[in-house]
């Protein structure tokens, strides 16, 4: 439960700026798949600390997990 706020409070930091709403609805998916969003966090470090920029390494991650990311979308 401690858990749930703090990445509520750490995504809602992230996301300022943008609309409510698509901050909720980010929070959500978020929140129901935290498995999903911590494999592809841990994957990305692990290209980056490889040697590949961050948004390399977040696209070739996204990739893998594409039909994962369709289904919670």
């Amino acid at each position: 439960m401690f858990k749930d706020f703090l990445l509520k409070q750490m995504l809602k930091r992230q996301l300022k700026g943008m609309p409510q709403a698509d901050q909720d609805r980010i929070i959500k998916i978020v929140t129901e798949n935290p498995e999903l969003f911590q494999k592809i966090a841990t994957e990305a470090q692990e290209h980056i600390k490889g040697g590949m920029d961050q948004t390399t390494a977040m696209q070739k991650v996204m990739m893998k997990y594409q039909d994962d990311l369709k289904k919670i979308l």
